[in-house]
């Protein structure tokens, strides 16, 4: 069962029944308040994630990705959320402190 842990939401965890899904999907049908500046078209990095373990369990990068981690806006373990795909397993995540929102309370 693909799972999404968010470490500094208080390692708040999102169980899915169904695979190959992007996880800005999975954390918005969740209640989940995440940043999304550009709609979700891959234009911005505002959505991205920074992963700290399995990203294996993701699909391949995509061109929109590739295109900011050559501009240096991407690091190697930052995907976007709006275009990285949660194909099977677990995935454990991080809040950019960029991308943090005021209203919601982060952890670590």
């Amino acid at each position: 069962m693909p799972k999404i842990v968010i470490e500094n939401l208080f390692n708040h965890t999102i169980n899915s029944e169904t695979t190959h899904r992007k996880v800005i999907e999975l954390i918005h049908e969740n209640g989940i308040d995440w940043m999304h500046a550009c709609g979700k078209k891959g234009r911005c990095t505002s959505c991205k994630i920074i992963l700290t373990n399995g990203g294996e369990n993701l699909g391949p990068v995509t061109d929109r990705e590739l295109f900011f981690v050559k501009q240096n806006r991407l690091k190697p373990n930052e995907r976007l959320s709006c275009q990285a795909v949660l194909e099977k397993g677990e995935i454990r995540v991080r809040v950019a402190d960029i991308n943090k929102f005021p209203h919601i309370e982060y952890s670590f």
